[in-house]
């Protein structure tokens, strides 16, 4: 399938991209051929193939969420730089007018 500047240009703007005037013919060329491949892949006979999400059996890998104990307060902060009560002391992110 032969694409024209101008269906390049729409795709371009339709996926955001800035494309200069010399990357237009690199990149007709380019969205082209793969069209031209999705072309010849619509010619694959696929009756009795069933769809699929993806080519390989997954599975959760994950265990079970199960609750558990926490680690103490003082186990994971022993290393802490700053220590805030129980809390992490860490610069702060907003100004504020003191409230």
């Amino acid at each position: 399938m032969s694409l024209t500047l101008d269906d390049v240009r729409k795709v371009a703007a339709l996926a955001r991209l800035d494309l200069s005037e010399d990357d237009l013919p690199r990149m007709r060329e380019q969205l082209s051929t793969i069209l031209d491949y999705v072309d010849l892949l619509r010619e694959l006979n696929t009756d009795g193939v069933e769809p699929m999400a993806h080519p390989l059996p997954v599975q959760n890998v994950f265990r079970d969420d199960d609750p558990t104990p926490s680690l103490p307060a003082d186990d994971a902060l022993r290393n802490a730089p700053t220590r805030i009560g129980d809390y992490f002391g860490v610069p702060a992110v907003f100004e504020t007018d003191g409230h």
